[in-house]
């Protein structure tokens, strides 16, 4: 193990209308990273391909408009395969500083898009991905539900990574086979910027006895092209993701951030012998779980795209 060690999480902004273009400056802002000592770091949710904020797409319940399948069109052309140019580019960036990334992209598969968290190894490119189990209200529009053959962790010179991404947080289910998997580098990539999102990453923090880091965007509207609809109004300055990333320690203590001030990147120390110093009187899946009493199953198999009959 490598510890302690410098992680870090960035605060930037999408490039929604050139989904490369964000690729480039998300590796320039991991190399940027590497180059101030971060072995670990952490981006926002739907980076790369965006998070359309205050978008309705034309779905008023039981009718879709023209105008509405055409910005799912155009926000469909945004996503990016996995074995594109956008991932290769990062993977270039990991390899070259040798960090290990956690990145939020809107994944391309046929028609259908998923808001999906790739895993970067330096030493081995794209390791893995974690597609959303469960899009919150509006996004199951537009993104389809992830199942559970994408919940890994990767186990690490640095410790155990996982990711889980804004509101799947909020699924204790979820929550505890992260736990189980002995995550200690907890990973949550969202697009929630509310008061109440740092007191969700403590109390994750507390109940895992988990490293937390979490990271948002800091976006305006001057970032969206003119075709995009926002419910939060048109001026060039308002701000529709305000940041927010942060870094809690095993104990619930922040160590980085909440920053909403604008971009940033935010770094702190990690000694994973905190983890133990914290499991010494509440384990979750330990000497706390009480298997005798619950248990917790979970389907990691693959679902058909067409049911079987």
């Amino acid at each position: 193990m490598v510890h302690p060690f410098k992680a870090a999480v960035v605060q930037m902004a999408s490039m929604p209308d050139d989904t490369l273009a964000t690729a480039v400056n998300t590796a320039a802002r991991l190399r940027e990273a590497a180059a101030n000592g971060a072995r670990l770091v952490v981006f926002p949710e739907a980076l790369i391909g965006g998070y359309p904020k205050g978008a309705s797409f034309g779905a008023p319940v039981g009718m879709r408009k023209i105008e509405g399948r055409e910005a799912f069109a155009h926000y469909h052309s945004a996503a990016i395969d996995l074995d594109g140019e956008e991932v290769s580019v990062l993977a270039e960036a990991a390899a070259e500083t040798g960090a290990f990334a956690v990145v939020g992209v809107i994944e391309r598969n046929g028609a259908t898009l998923y808001c999906t968290v790739l895993y970067l190894d330096g030493a081995k490119g794209l390791v893995g991905k974690h597609r959303k189990l469960m899009p919150t209200a509006g996004e199951r529009l537009i993104w389809g539900l992830g199942d559970g053959s994408t919940m890994p962790v990767f186990r690490t010179e640095l410790g155990v990574i996982g990711a889980v991404i804004c509101w799947e947080n909020y699924m204790p289910a979820l929550r505890m086979h992260m736990y189980h998997q002995g995550v200690s580098l907890y990973c949550a990539p969202t697009a929630d910027d509310r008061d109440t999102w740092l007191p969700t990453m403590q109390h994750i923090a507390l109940e895992g006895r988990t490293f937390v880091l979490t990271a948002c965007q800091y976006i305006t509207r001057a970032a969206y092209g003119p075709h995009h609809e926002s419910a939060l109004g048109d001026e060039p300055e308002r701000v529709m993701m305000r940041g927010g990333s942060a870094i809690v320690g095993p104990l619930g203590r922040v160590l980085a951030g909440p920053d909403f001030s604008g971009e940033t990147i935010l770094y702190a120390d990690i000694d994973l012998d905190e983890v133990i110093r914290a499991k010494f009187d509440f384990d979750a899946t330990g000497h706390y779980a009480r298997p005798d009493i619950f248990h917790l199953s979970v389907d990691t198999r693959a679902k058909p795209a067409v049911s079987e009959v």
